[in-house]
């Protein structure tokens, strides 16, 4: 359990007196552990490679302290926008719907990457072993209370790699400095170091509470300007002909018996006169997109933001639940016609079969893992601001401890953004998009000491840099595949981001 401390946001502190003595003895206990690690002749995970063993110590440990934070408490969110240090690591994931579900976290004690085909089993054994010698709470309170590890991942074994994408590894989880997690009204505050060897916790302490005393207790994000100035220019990084070749490729290869599906995805470039403002822009889309998981995750002058409505997969102890999201149409401001367009959804041939390969393949990805995998039998529409989905949810009863990173590894890509097969699929997607996605389309979450956590697919989503966005958007390719209607899904699905970042 947490220390169920209240907190109060504001001079001299966030800790009291007795929070902070803990804080001390776990600070003093971790450096012990460290050492005794450190003894044992073994060996950091700092650098990407083969999991580590079960039993490796690593000769650092970390340290940390989770309180409730006294109502009114702040927007954890815009406590992390409006306290982040210029380049300082963030991280946001919401989804207001859900009783206004959200973590948020600054900084980084410890970065775990990997690259290639085991990076997801590479980070999720490091972070295993790390959350093994911690001195922490264990999880308590709202989902992603307590000590976490945040980040994502590229949707291909060495995504991210293009110049665009610094920044992002294709595997990248970080344990932050401070974190904030809410559900309803009670939110808890998380702060963690990383002790080794050689440190002191005096000093330790110290660090944390010059962090905590440059915390701000906003409550609010900031907004998008509501008259920008200057020119903004919406420009196709490929022109729209390549896409349209593109599934006409693809759909020949389908026909021949090569593939059932496959996700091909556009980029679009956004030019503003000014640099976009990372933290506005969460804000609009967390406005707009309430029923959908918000996400952010800012490394360097980068951030990736998004809104998804695709949840790749949730662990709660032995229980994983996740949803199979294909086939879309529009929505209309005429609730007779958004019904109609929801109904031919629904009847629509294409979409059912872009549907249904989705929903067989996941189950079948659990069932190895689980005592019973259970599918919804018949799919629903689900409606967003602009978009509607068929949508089936899926649960699963774990048959053995797979953590939420494990189960990651298990499911991605999912024929909703991947193919099927994808062995065939992922030879054809980047020759036939020409690009490197990063982590489009890829996980993006967090995981707590237990193992517990949430992924979601990283879709509706844009790269900013500057006053640069790339955004992204991609379609399911089946047989009966009409290459200027897929062409013009990608712009209803870019419509989640454009308005927001084109003034």
């Amino acid at each position: 359990m947490s220390t169920g401390i209240r907190a109060r946001p504001s001079s001299p502190g966030w800790l009291d007196d007795r929070t902070r003595e803990l804080l001390r003895d776990r600070l003093a206990e971790a450096v012990r552990r460290a050492r005794a690690g450190a003894g044992a002749g073994a060996r950091g995970l700092r650098v990407p490679g083969r999991p580590a063993e079960p039993r490796e110590r690593t000769g650092e440990a970390l340290a940390a302290v989770t309180v409730r934070l006294a109502a009114p408490a702040p927007d954890p969110t815009a406590v992390v926008v409006a306290s982040r240090r210029p380049g300082e690591p963030w991280f946001a994931l919401e989804q207001p719907d859900r009783d206004g579900t959200a973590l948020a976290a600054l900084g980084c004690v410890r970065a775990v990457e990997a690259t290639g085909a085991e990076r997801f089993a590479a980070v999720s054994q490091a972070w295993q072993t790390l959350a093994r010698e911690a001195v922490a709470d264990p999880p308590d309170g709202p989902a992603g209370s307590g000590l976490v590890a945040v980040g994502g991942f590229a949707f291909a074994p060495r995504g991210g790699e293009s110049p665009t994408w610094t920044g992002f590894a294709p595997a990248s989880l970080q344990v932050p400095e401070v974190a904030l997690a809410r559900r309803g009204d009670d939110v808890r505050l998380t702060v963690a170091a990383l002790a080794t060897p050689d440190d002191d916790p005096a000093q330790l302490l110290a660090r944390i509470e010059a962090r905590l005393e440059e915390l701000r207790p906003a409550r609010e994000l900031p907004l998008l300007d509501p008259a920008p100035a200057g020119r903004y220019r919406v420009v196709s990084a490929m022109p729209p002909e390549h896409y349209e070749s593109a599934v006409t490729r693809a759909v020949e290869r389908i026909r021949a018996g090569e593939v059932q599906k496959v996700v091909l995805a556009r980029e679009v470039q956004v030019h503003a006169p000014v640099d976009h403002d990372p933290g506005a822009v969460f804000g609009a889309l967390r406005s707009a997109f309430p029923g959908c998981f918000v996400y952010a995750v800012g490394r360097g002058e980068r951030t990736f933001v998004g809104a998804t409505p695709e949840l790749l997969v949730r662990r709660d102890g032995e229980r994983a639940s996740t949803v199979a999201l294909a086939g879309s149409t529009r929505r209309s401001a005429d609730p007779a016609v958004d019904d109609h367009l929801g109904e031919a959804l629904l009847r629509s041939n294409k979409n059912r079969e872009e549907q249904a390969i989705v929903t067989r393949r996941i189950a079948r990805a659990l069932h190895p893992h689980s005592l019973w995998v259970t599918a919804a039998p018949e799919p629903v529409v689900v409606r967003v601001a602009n978009i509607q989905h068929l949508a089936t949810p899926i649960r699963a009863q774990l048959s053995r401890p797979l953590g939420a990173m494990q189960l990651a590894d298990v499911l991605h890509p999912t024929p909703a953004v991947g193919g099927e097969p994808f062995e065939t699929a992922e030879r054809l997607i980047p020759q036939l998009e020409g690009f490197d996605r990063g982590w489009y389309a890829g996980p993006v979450g967090w995981t707590d000491t237990s193992g517990d956590g949430e992924l979601c697919v990283a879709l509706r989503c844009a790269l900013l840099n500057g006053p640069v966005a790339h955004c992204y958007a991609g379609v399911g390719v089946v047989r009966d595949s009409d290459p200027a209607a897929e062409l013009a899904e990608t712009e209803v699905k870019l419509q989640a981001l454009l308005p927001v970042l084109a003034g």
